[in-house]
């Protein structure tokens, strides 16, 4: 667990709870409207049940950053079926849309790094939508670069992001 002082409280990561599914739901389906600019798609996933697998699926990690009793970020991550052991890929990451510019998505992204770091990852991955300019800043501030491996298809809407996890 990280906590760090924050605008009105100190700020937690901690380990999801299955109870949590509805309220990291409506989180990550709040930060996916601000960049798909025709409405969400995959509108007919039970998102709730989706996330609640995550959160128990046991080598996956799912952490809520949680300030003044308010789910105010969340990460998921696990190594993808088809990935070297020493690969994680980041599924998720999102911070509430209301909370930006808080420190939230950096110390979110340090307890990531903590936990590959102990579980032996040296690799991560990630892919972001094109359309996500906010994103694709923050993740190359945070030193992730493009994957080398993974180019863009044509008419993919993502793009493809590696990041080296090593020791400070």
């Amino acid at each position: 667990m990280i906590s760090t002082p924050g605008t009105t409280g100190p700020l937690v990561i901690r380990t999801a709870l299955p109870s949590e599914a509805a309220a990291i739901t409506e989180l990550h389906l709040r930060a996916r409207s601000t960049y798909y600019p025709d409405g969400l798609p995959f509108d007919d996933v039970d998102w709730v049940a989706a996330w609640r697998g995550s959160i128990e699926r046991p080598e996956a990690h799912v952490l809520c950053a949680v300030r003044d009793g308010h789910l105010v970020g969340i990460a998921s991550f696990r190594t993808a079926d088809d990935a070297p052991a020493d690969t994680v890929k980041l599924f998720q990451f999102h911070v509430d849309p209301d909370s930006w510019r808080q420190g939230i998505g950096r110390a979110l992204h340090s307890a990531c790094l903590e936990q590959w770091r102990a579980d032996g990852k040296h690799t991560a991955t990630l892919d972001v939508h094109v359309d996500n300019a906010r994103a694709q800043a923050f993740y190359a501030r945070q030193g992730w670069v493009p994957d080398p491996e993974n180019p863009p298809a044509e008419g993919d809407h993502h793009l493809f992001l590696r990041y080296a996890v090593t020791g400070e």
